[in-house]
């Protein structure tokens, strides 16, 4: 994976790699929402998490030799930057609906270009707020069916910044850096945080067969695969560019929600799902012109 370089081939490949991330993760949301109500959301994370790290460690034990001290910080960095994330979603969650978790979480299209912008003087191309901006408001089909601030509200949106904060950070720090040994750091450090997050009320280890089934599929499909693959992706293209992309994780959540939760397709679904597809169709083209 660290041989990869950054060449058209690359360039190509990315976008259908992140969408294939967004598509594990919107599986992902449909088959915790049993799960976590049988065991407490950090402690399934926590599960999420340390599965994911020892299971990568098991398939490339070698892979420590590149822990060096530059990667190590730096993907510890990121870690912290998507542990927190996490964190505050789910405290967040714990005082607001899912719809309205789902669509300020997927604010972070918004700060990811606010935060290249202010921190990193990067340029934003027009086009590319214009398709943050088209993404937003698909989201806001998809994800609401009313809007009132609440604490709960407040707290997700920290996460949203949080989780933007991951995609600039990674856009930063990825390229020229051994892929592997970085998603395994990032995801040590998740552990880490959401194990202190599930400490005060007592750790539980997942209760049921089930439940440990759900773990390992987003342990390795929507956590350690998925990892790996952003990782890579944010060595050859731009953190906005990402940060669209993966909103179309609530596109394929709701599709998912219908097919397998059997809940019901919509107009506004439909018109939200649209609008997000028709974004990340933008970004595409946006950001294959730049690398020609």
């Amino acid at each position: 994976m660290s041989s990869l370089r950054n060449n058209s081939a690359s360039i190509k490949l990315a976008p259908l790699a992140l969408v294939s991330v967004a598509a594990a993760w919107g599986l992902a949301f449909v088959l915790m929402k049993d799960s976590l109500t049988e065991q407490p959301v950090n402690d399934f994370l926590a599960s999420r998490f340390i599965v994911a790290t020892l299971a990568m460690l098991a398939m490339r034990p070698t892979i420590i030799k590149y822990f060096t001290k530059d990667l190590v910080l730096r993907g510890a960095g990121a870690g912290f930057f998507l542990g927190m994330g996490y964190i505050f979603q789910t405290y967040g969650l714990s005082h607001t609906t899912a719809a309205i978790t789902g669509f300020v979480t997927g604010l972070y299209v918004v700060f990811t270009p606010l935060i290249a912008a202010l921190l990193l003087k990067k340029r934003i191309p027009t086009k590319a707020w214009i398709a943050v901006l088209i993404a937003t408001i698909g989201l806001a089909f998809l994800s609401l069916e009313g809007f009132s601030i609440s604490f709960g509200a407040i707290l997700v949106l920290i996460s949203a910044i949080f989780f933007a904060a991951h995609i600039v950070s990674l856009g930063e720090w990825s390229a020229g850096r051994d892929v592997y040994a970085m998603t395994i750091v990032q995801l040590a450090m998740c552990g880490l945080l959401t194990t202190l997050g599930a400490i005060p009320d007592g750790f539980m280890l997942p209760p049921s067969s089930k439940v440990w089934w759900v773990v390992v599929f987003t342990a390795i499909c929507g956590t350690a695969i998925a990892f790996v693959i952003q990782t890579w992706a944010q060595s050859v293209m731009t953190p906005t560019t990402v940060a669209v992309l993966l909103t179309t994780e609530t596109v394929w959540a709701a599709l998912f929600a219908v097919a397998v939760g059997g809940e019901t397709l919509t107009f506004r679904i439909i018109v939200g799902g649209l609008l997000v597809i028709f974004a990340m169709y933008q970004i595409i083209i946006l950001d294959s012109k730049e690398s020609a």
